[in-house]
């Protein structure tokens, strides 16, 4: 018998907020993609550089009159129909998405689960049903659409065809995690007998689809699956704002991997991520999910329903939906039976360490054990770790100054860049007025936020020191890096480095709702202090701080032993089997109780979850769980009393991508 969950997610569900953070879900790691059903041609690279507004009259996504039609310039033949794109999602039934991989949830908590924008049931910032495009499971009304669009279904046939007797199919790409091969069989099914699309599946593994130079990054997808993960602030920008389309000459930045390009939407975006007013935000956010849901460039599918689990003997394990690992209070842990040694399992490996250049939950889960977390964010707020309190206007921390500025100058535009001053520029202003520059001063605002750390040191003894954090800011925001976003990155004028911390200047007009927990660190992990090890010696007698910024990704030191500052320190990684983390003696908070962390590495979640039961591991995470069928097992054993789970009402929504130009 199922169990019956004991709470309602939709209470849980109130302020799930979303920031930019690719869940992986579960996968392999295979280095090439495993494939579903049989492709007959390869997947093509799929980029844009714009895309008219929704405003438009023409229903055809088309490139600017005074660019060529051309390389990354092309509409797709097929997804740049707005009709067609409006048909996937009014013949998608998401109802019967969420059935498939949660038949054991009674009714109203799938409901819950459903997304009409990219924000879930019940967000402040949510679009009321009267200001968005809500796309109710109308099969007739995407049938028509279609028609409409040039796609006719002929007596006796499955797939639909054009004037030149072409199908109606399209590539769908996402990971080869069980739970998305459940829930996308389910869509192709529906898609073919309801309207007469059809998609040929591609389940990859999580190192493809999500490496920096591979999958979603390289815009190889045309309709494409995957989950952005909600954290403390809707955010946004790199996601929908027009100059976030990553590009080969952008050096593929940004992820608004649709190529979606609407100004209006995009001006919304900005606007939201630059102002400290949450009334002036919840405006701005209407006015993107308006354009977001009536573009139909991405199809909320549903939030996901997650659980961590732990043996019984674990204490002080504190899963929480919008932190960003299961092991953000790693120091914490103890062992009730007094052991020293916990087991967690992985059903995905982290391709890399470092987090500038690599993004799955698993690698910011094990990364995360070799630093210190400046700000945590359990339960939809932020609080202070390392930093004795965050840095507000109110408490001192952070200065908020009134700057004059004048032609020449460096400012941060409303197009969210950073721009010389110059007629015909526009920015907020102090009153939070968008004023295009006419040649007279105008009055910006200015922020300085300092962030003061307690006494650190480096596994080998050495204290973190000023060089450390400058290093840090050096790489990070370094354009040869291969981050995936520098957008932070370019609003900064100035930062100030000493031994203890930073304070960090904004470019005048730069107005970063969450600026108190902005660290250095958080450019490449979330809300951590942000340092490098300016000392240390690599194996070929360079230091550290003196190799370039594009030779990072490949450091051994970087990548597969980053030097420590965290609770633990890596001793051992085999490739495919395991990683071995031992206490930090140096840990600025003492020696943790739990003395030896080892991430064993499983092919599957069913056989992550058998050694959960029998006891050979300590430690399953939402990340690992997935959304499978593996949680009714996990869910049955702690209400039998056999270990401990933590149902969670995911931040985590599964979405489709709709890529709307061609190379």
């Amino acid at each position: 018998m199922s169990p019956k969950l004991k709470f309602p997610l939709s209470g849980v569900l109130l302020l799930v907020l979303l920031v930019p953070i690719l869940a992986a879900c579960g996968g392999g790691t295979a280095s090439a993609p495993v494939v579903e059903t049989v492709v007959v041609t390869a997947e093509p690279e799929v980029v844009v550089v714009t895309a008219t507004p929704s405003e438009a009259t023409d229903s055809t996504t088309t490139p600017p009159t005074d660019e060529p039609v051309g390389q990354w310039r092309t509409p797709h033949p097929i997804l740049s129909k707005l009709e067609v794109r409006q048909a996937i999602a009014h013949c998608t039934d998401r109802r019967a998405l969420i059935e498939s991989v949660y038949p054991f949830l009674e009714d109203d908590q799938k409901d819950a689960l459903l997304m009409n924008t990219f924000l879930p049931q019940g967000h402040w910032a949510l679009a009321p049903d009267d200001k968005i495009t809500i796309y109710e499971f109308d099969p007739e009304k995407g049938k028509a659409l279609l028609e409409e669009a040039g796609w006719k279904q002929e007596e006796g046939s499955s797939v639909r065809t054009n004037e030149a007797g072409e199908p109606l199919t399209l590539k769908f790409t996402t990971t080869n995690a069980a739970f998305r091969q459940t829930w996308a069989a389910v869509l192709e099914q529906q898609l073919l007998e309801n309207c007469g699309i059809q998609i040929i599946r591609t389940h990859a593994p999580g190192s493809w689809w999500f490496g920096s130079t591979t999958g979603l990054q390289r815009r190889d997808f045309e309709l494409g699956a995957f989950a952005w993960v909600g954290q403390a602030d809707p955010g946004g920008t790199t996601l929908y704002a027009c100059n976030q389309i990553p590009l080969p000459d952008n050096n593929w930045e940004g992820q608004n991997y649709m190529g979606w390009c609407n100004e209006t939407a995009s001006r919304a975006v900005i606007a939201a991520n630059n102002t400290l007013e949450r009334e002036k935000r919840i405006e701005q956010y209407h006015i993107l999910q308006r354009e977001f849901t009536a573009d139909m460039v991405s199809l909320p599918l549903f939030n996901r329903f997650e659980a961590a689990a732990a043996s019984n003997d674990l204490v002080n394990f504190r899963p929480n939906p919008t932190t960003d690992s299961i092991l953000v209070n790693v120091d914490e842990w103890e062992l009730a039976d007094g052991g020293d040694t916990v087991v967690l399992g992985f059903t995905q490996e982290p391709a890399s360490l470092w987090l500038v250049v690599e993004d799955a939950a698993v690698a910011n889960s094990a990364s995360g054990l070799l630093k210190v977390r400046a700000v945590t964010s359990f339960d939809y707020d932020y609080q202070p770790a390392a930093l004795k309190e965050l840095p507000t206007i109110e408490n001192g921390g952070t200065v908020l100054t009134l700057v004059e500025v004048s032609a020449g100058d460096t400012v941060w535009s409303v197009d969210g860049e950073a721009v010389e001053l110059a007629e015909g520029v526009e920015v907020i202003n102090a009153d939070g007025e968008i004023v295009a520059y006419d040649g007279s001063p105008i009055t910006l605002n200015q922020l300085a936020v300092t962030f003061e750390f307690p006494p650190m040191k480096w596994e080998d003894g050495e204290p973190l020191k000023a060089a450390d954090y400058e290093l840090a800011y050096n790489i990070d925001c370094n354009e040869e890096s291969g981050a995936i976003s520098l957008t932070v990155c370019k609003s900064i004028a100035d930062v100030e480095f000493r031994d203890n911390g930073y304070t960090i200047t904004y470019l005048p007009g730069a107005q970063w709702a969450e600026y108190f927990a902005y660290t250095l660190g958080t450019y490449s992990n979330l809300f951590t202090v942000g340092a490098y090890p300016s000392h240390q010696v690599l194996a070929d007698g360079r230091k550290l701080a003196d190799v370039p910024a594009s030779e990072w990704s490949t450091l051994p030191e970087i990548a597969e032993r980053p030097l420590s500052y965290g609770p633990y320190r890596l001793v051992e990684w085999q490739k495919g089997q395991r990683m071995v983390f031992e206490a930090n003696p140096n840990y600025y908070k003492g020696e943790v109780a739990i003395k030896t962390l080892i991430i064993e590495f499983f092919d599957d979640t069913n056989q992550a979850v058998a050694q959960l039961l029998t006891g050979n591991v300590d430690v399953l995470g939402s990340e690992t769980l997935g959304a499978g069928p593996e949680l009714e097992t996990v869910l049955a054993a702690a209400e039998a009393g056999q270990i401990q789970a933590f149902p969670l009402a995911s931040p985590t929504w599964e979405h489709m991508d709709m890529n709307l130009f061609i190379r």
